[in-house]
């Protein structure tokens, strides 16, 4: 035997109502997907007809191109012939293609094709006719007047009637199969609506008759319950479901309040009693803390002063043995000066001979230039007395040494600039030999001056390595100083630190106590109002506490 309970219940419920809504669903899609395809099928029939009409269309245009041409011999009546001849082949390959359901239209299409090829091979004839030059005109009229174009058209006509009657039997066919279908899913839609409201109006009417009854009770005595009265008494039924259930715990919970609120009473009146011992201990606890604290606050203080005069003179020492260190660094860089100035020194004095020898050597070889010179003049000048000499012979011998005597006059001509050149470079040679005399006498000068200055240096790199080495003890000293300082203030910052931390520990003693004297005032003003609460509550039927 199944068991229903609420969820089975209202499951039960919602099933039945989406069975109807899936039924209904079912049959709307089905009655959709045919009316779809209904309306498909009376679309695809409305283009075979509108293709019926173009190809008739075709055909007409053809005839009337064909006898304006007849009329009037201008070849431009023949455009809606010749657009009508490229659209008629495409038109009936397309009403073949949109028939093949249809054997019937098949038929009569094999019928129309050589129909249309008639039609047009006469209309053809009767163009190729007219453009006759000679008798075009009553050779076409001919042709027109035989009426066999016209059996044709006629023809053509009655086959295309037969085909448009065809399409609207089916196109009156599948409307009303599309009418019949649309009727049979408003039906559907409606009646499978008006059912779900139906069924959910009654399995919603017997959930609520079976569940809100009872739950009704429930609600009624915890209201009872929150304020206070405990007496109220649910009678749990037999029944199996959630709602008998939640009966049955509810009852069983309210037994167990009653149980407990009267264990809760005895034990108000136990938190009283202690609350009192207890706030009465806190208080003597917070008064000796408070006296600790200031003890301890006073001690912090007086180590607080100690470490800071000790950090002063840690500071001081410190600065001292940082001056001592920094002088010791100047000592020892202008030691390292004045190495280098007299190493310098003794370069430049080198340098300075080196230079004096070198004015020494270029005296010696002007003195050796100006008696080159000395010869180059001598032999301008017989160059000269020869040049004159060979005037003369040129002169003398007329017409044939006045060759030679040009030679003899370029020969005057270059002993003279030789002449001059050589009194130029004796001027030359002479400035220099005073310049590098006067050259020689000042590196004389400095090198004497250098070599005084080496001395002087020399002097006073001993008087710096004698202060370096003072310097160098004083640093050691203040080191020494500015480490001792520095372990007494490391002590004397741990003694402080230390006695903060007592500090601290006291304070948060003292604030534990005042926290532990709240908790217990606290604790027995609660225990006064869990009586007062617990006095509230009527713990049997009776109505006596």
């Amino acid at each position: 035997m199944i068991k229903w309970n609420v969820g089975l219940k209202i499951g039960a419920g919602f099933a039945l109502s989406l069975a109807i809504l899936v039924v209904v669903g079912s049959v709307s899609h089905r009655s959709t997907v045919n009316l779809v395809e209904t309306s498909d099928w009376v679309e695809h029939t409305h283009e075979v007809l509108g293709t019926i009409t173009e190809l008739l269309s075709d055909l007409k245009d053809a005839e009337t191109g064909e006898r304006g041409f007849v009329i009037t011999g201008d070849e431009s009546f023949l455009e809606p012939y010749h657009a009508a001849l490229k659209t008629t082949d495409l038109n009936l390959k397309a009403l073949r293609e949109l028939t093949q359901d249809n054997p019937k239209q098949q038929r009569n299409i094999d019928r129309l094709e050589p129909l249309v090829a008639a039609k047009y091979k006469v209309v053809f004839d009767i163009i190729a006719a007219r453009r006759d030059q000679t008798n075009g005109f009553e050779a076409a009229h001919q042709l027109l007047i035989k009426e066999q174009g016209k059996e044709t058209m006629d023809a053509i006509r009655g086959l295309i009637r037969e085909m448009q009657e065809e399409e609207y039997a089916l196109l009156e066919v599948r409307t009303s199969e599309a009418t019949v279908t649309s009727d049979n899913a408003k039906r559907t839609i409606v009646w499978g609506i008006v059912m779900a409201m139906v069924v959910l109006t009654i399995v919603g009417t017997a959930i609520t008759r079976n569940i809100a009854k009872p739950l009704r009770a429930v609600t009624e005595t915890a209201k009872r319950i929150s304020q206070g009265d405990l007496t109220s008494i649910i009678v749990a039924d037999s029944r199996q479901d959630e709602v008998g259930q939640l009966m049955r715990a509810f009852a069983a919970m309210t037994d167990n309040l009653r149980q407990l609120t009267g264990e809760m009473t005895e034990g108000v009146n136990v938190l009283g009693a202690a609350a009192s011992e207890i706030s009465a201990s806190t208080s003597q606890l917070a008064s000796s803390a408070s006296q600790s604290a200031a003890a301890v606050s006073e001690t912090t203080t007086t180590v607080e002063e100690v470490r800071q005069t000790t950090e002063v003179a840690s500071q001081r020492a410190q600065a001292v043995a940082d001056t001592a260190q920094h002088s010791e660094q100047i000592s020892q860089d202008g030691r390292h000066s004045t190495e280098e100035a007299s190493r310098g020194m003794n370069l430049i004095r080198l340098q300075m001979e080196a230079i004096a020898a070198t004015m020494t050597t270029l005296s010696e070889r002007s003195q050796a230039v100006g008696q080159i010179m000395v010869t180059v003049e001598d032999l301008a000048t017989q160059s000269n007395l020869l040049a004159v000499n060979a005037a003369i012979e040129a002169a003398k011998a007329g017409e044939h040494g006045k060759g030679f005597g040009v030679v003899a006059q370029e020969v005057k001509l270059l002993a003279e600039q030789s002449r001059q050149a050589t009194t130029q470079v004796r001027t030359i040679l002479g400035d220099v030999q005073k310049a590098t005399a006067t050259a020689v006498m000042a590196i004389e000068q400095g090198g004497k001056a250098v070599e005084a200055g080496s001395n002087q240096v020399k002097v006073a790199d001993g008087s710096i390595k004698t202060l370096a080495d003072s310097m160098t003890q004083a640093v050691q000293a203040a080191k020494q100083i500015a480490a001792s300082n520095q372990q007494q203030l490391v002590g004397v910052s741990q003694v402080a630190a230390a006695m903060e931390n007592i500090k601290l520990a006291t304070s948060q003693n003292v604030v534990s106590s005042k926290q532990l004297e709240a908790a217990a005032h606290n604790l027995s003003e609660l225990g006064q109002r869990l009586r007062t609460l617990v006095a509230r509550y009527k713990l049997n039927p009776s109505g006596q506490e």
